[in-house]
């Protein structure tokens, strides 16, 4: 009986012919269907993983040479290679397009290596990375001013080099966007007809950044504003603010004469002074 019972458990438990052939076979197809870029990135053939990780990157295969090189870095640490796979590894991240791996990962280059021969390439990247991860100027800019100050420091410790003109044309950029912002936030207030609003918010913005890119329009919208405000106030007020408008538009054709604003506003100008000669 007992002998039975035995038999029985292991009839139980034992593992089918059938059933360990076809775990088998799944293994060695789970096996076979790595690819040789898979079986090399668990390699220790260190060699072969770093010329890999180049022909992955001439190829054009940026996020499969980053992960390569990335592989690659504690093998190389304390030799002559280990700079080059930093770099690469950084570039390769650029290359693919993934701004902020690419921004941090330049940046620990710099602070690691700076006297390899890649490290005045791998700064101005680092600028690059920071320039392409700022947003359009209607929406937040704090990227921006962290770019700027990048950019204007890098030129301060190499006012002359292969880079200079990029960065000198990121700088004009991201500057046209921080005063178009400024404008464009002022002059909403004259959209939503809000005149009185727009007319101190307009000045204001002169008044912190004299050579904002938009000053002929921000003075045309500023004596708009004005003009505006002056024509829809109630009469015991209309004089001293058709007074005010007049004073914006002196200012804007004194400083624009040519300006293509300048037919309209006049026409503003000849109503209002027709308004003053009567009160």
């Amino acid at each position: 009986m007992i002998e039975n019972l035995k038999m029985k458990k292991i009839k139980k438990t034992s593992i089918h012919p059938a059933a360990a052939l076809l775990s088998l076979a799944l293994l060695l197809l789970s096996v076979s269907c790595k690819t040789q870029y898979d079986l090399m990135l668990e390699s220790n053939d260190v060699p072969a993983k770093y010329k890999m990780a180049f022909d992955l990157f001439d190829a054009g295969k940026y996020s499969k040479s980053a992960s390569m090189f990335e592989s690659l870095k504690i093998a190389v640490k304390g030799t002559l290679q280990e700079d080059t796979v930093e770099y690469y590894t950084a570039y390769s991240h650029y290359c693919f397009g993934d701004m902020t791996a690419a921004e941090q990962a330049f940046d620990s280059f710099i602070s690691t290596f700076p006297r390899s021969p890649f490290a005045d390439k791998a700064r101005f990247m680092y600028l690059d990375c920071l320039y392409q991860g700022t947003y359009r100027y209607e929406l937040d800019q704090n990227p921006t001013y962290k770019a700027l100050a990048a950019i204007n420091e890098y030129l301060i410790d190499y006012p002359e080099n292969d880079y200079t003109a990029q960065c000198r044309a990121m700088i004009e950029d991201l500057e046209e966007r921080l005063d178009r912002k400024d404008y464009e936030s002022a002059k909403l207030y004259y959209t939503i007809e809000d005149y009185k609003a727009a007319h101190y918010a307009l000045k204001l913005v002169l008044k912190e950044d004299a050579n904002n890119l938009y000053r002929e329009d921000i003075m045309y919208y500023t004596a708009l504003s004005a003009y505006k405000y002056a024509l829809n106030s109630i009469p015991a007020k209309q004089r001293e603010r058709y007074v005010t408008f007049t004073d914006d538009y002196f200012s804007f054709v004194s400083e624009y004469p040519e300006s293509d604003y300048r037919k309209e506003l006049d026409g503003l100008a000849a109503k209002a002074q027709n308004f003053l000669s009567k009160h």
